[in-house]
C-alpha cells in the first residue's frame, strides 16, 4: 500500500512540470507582443520596454523559466501588472467564495446525484428511470449561465427568497454564507448532478447483474442494504472517477457562475486578468486550478484503494 502511495505522489511531479512550462509559456503563445497589448495603443516605446522588463520578456526563454519555477517554489507567484499587488495576495482574497461555491456544489451534487442513479437502476424502465434520465440530458442540454439568470429571475426577483449577486463570508454566519451560494451551486452542480446521476445508474446496472447480489437475495438481505452496501460500494470505482474528471467542470464552470451571480472569486478575477492582459495573474490562477486538479485526481487514485484493493498491487 505505501509503495502504491508513493508511485501515485511521484507521478503527479511530472505532470506538474508539464503543466507549469504550459502556464510560463502563455506569455509567449500569446498572439502579439504582450508588452505592446498591455501597453495599449497610446504608449511610447520606453513603456512598451519597461512593460517588457517587468515580464522578463528581455531574457532567454529557460533562463526565465528557471527563474519564475525558483520563485514558485519560494511562494512567490509574481506581481500584477495592474494593481502593484503580489499575485498571491489577490488570490488568498478571492480563494475563500469560489472554495466555498465549489465545495457546496460537490457536496450538493454528490448528496442528489448518486440516491438518484442508485434507484433509476433498482427502478430501471419505469418512469422513475425515465425521469433521471430526461433530468440528464436537460441538464447537459442547458448551458450553466442558462440555468444560472433562470434561477435568478425566479428565485431572486420574481419570489424575493435569495439573494440575486453577491457573496457574504462565512465568518458573518453560516445562514447568510448559504443564502448566497444555494443558486450558484445548483446552477454549478446541474450538469455535474446529471454525470454522476448518469454513470451512477449505469455501474449500478451492471453490479446488480453479478453473482453475489442474487446470492444476497436468496438469503433474504433487504432491498436497502442490497443497494447500498453491497452494489454500491462494488460500483464506487467509476463513480469515484467521474466525480474527480467532474471538478474540471466545476473550475471552468466557477468562471461562468461567479460572472452570472457577481461573486467576488478566482473566476471573476481570471475573467478580469485576461481583459485587462494582466499575465502574471492569468499564470498563478492558472497554475492554481491545475494542481488543485491535479491534487484532486490524486486523492481519487489513493480512494480506489478503499473501494478495490487489488489495485493498490
Amino acid at each position: 500500500m505505501f509503495a502504491y502511495v508513493v508511485r501515485r505522489v511521484l507521478a503527479t511531479i511530472p505532470v506538474m512540470a508539464i503543466v507549469a512550462l504550459f502556464v510560463f509559456s502563455l506569455l509567449y503563445i500569446a498572439p502579439g507582443d504582450p508588452a505592446a497589448v498591455i501597453a495599449g495603443d497610446q504608449a511610447t516605446p520606453e513603456d512598451v520596454e519597461r512593460i517588457r522588463q517587468s515580464l522578463g520578456l528581455d531574457r532567454p526563454y529557460l533562463v526565465r523559466f528557471g527563474s519564475w519555477v525558483f520563485d514558485i517554489l519560494r511562494g512567490d507567484l509574481g506581481v500584477s501588472i495592474f494593481t502593484n499587488l503580489p499575485v498571491l495576495t489577490m488570490i488568498q482574497q478571492r480563494v475563500e467564495p469560489t472554495l466555498s461555491l465549489m465545495v457546496v456544489t460537490l457536496i450538493l451534487a454528490i448528496t442528489i446525484a448518486v440516491p438518484m442513479g442508485v434507484v433509476a437502476a433498482w427502478k430501471v424502465g419505469t418512469w422513475v428511470d425515465n425521469f433521471v434520465m430526461s433530468f440528464a440530458v436537460l441538464s447537459f442540454s442547458v448551458p450553466v449561465f442558462v440555468v444560472g439568470y433562470l434561477l435568478a429571475y425566479i428565485f431572486a426577483l420574481e419570489l424575493d427568497w435569495l439573494p440575486v449577486q453577491g457573496y457574504t463570508s462565512i465568518s458573518q454566519g453560516v445562514g447568510p454564507w448559504l443564502e448566497n451560494l444555494i443558486l450558484p451551486a445548483i446552477a454549478l452542480g446541474s450538469v455535474y448532478i446529471a454525470l454522476i446521476a448518469r454513470i451512477t445508474r449505469a455501474s449500478m446496472l451492471e453490479v446488480l447483474q453479478q453473482d453475489y447480489i442474487r446470492t444476497a437475495r436468496a438469503k433474504g438481505a433487504g432491498q436497502r442494504s442490497i443497494l447500498f452496501l453491497h452494489a454500491l460500494k462494488n460500483a464506487a470505482v467509476p463513480i469515484v472517477t467521474v466525480i474527480g474528471i467532474g471538478v474540471a467542470l466545476l473550475i471552468g464552470g466557477a468562471v461562468v457562475t461567479e460572472s452570472v451571480f457577481a461573486i467576488p472569486g478566482l473566476g471573476r478575477l481570471t475573467v478580469d486578468a485576461i481583459l485587462r492582459r494582466d499575465y502574471p495573474v492569468i499564470q498563478g490562477v492558472v497554475l492554481l486550478f491545475s494542481f488543485v486538479y491535479v491534487l484532486v485526481n490524486l486523492v481519487i487514485d489513493l480512494l480506489y484503494t478503499l473501494f478495490d484493493p487489488r489495485i493498490r498491487y
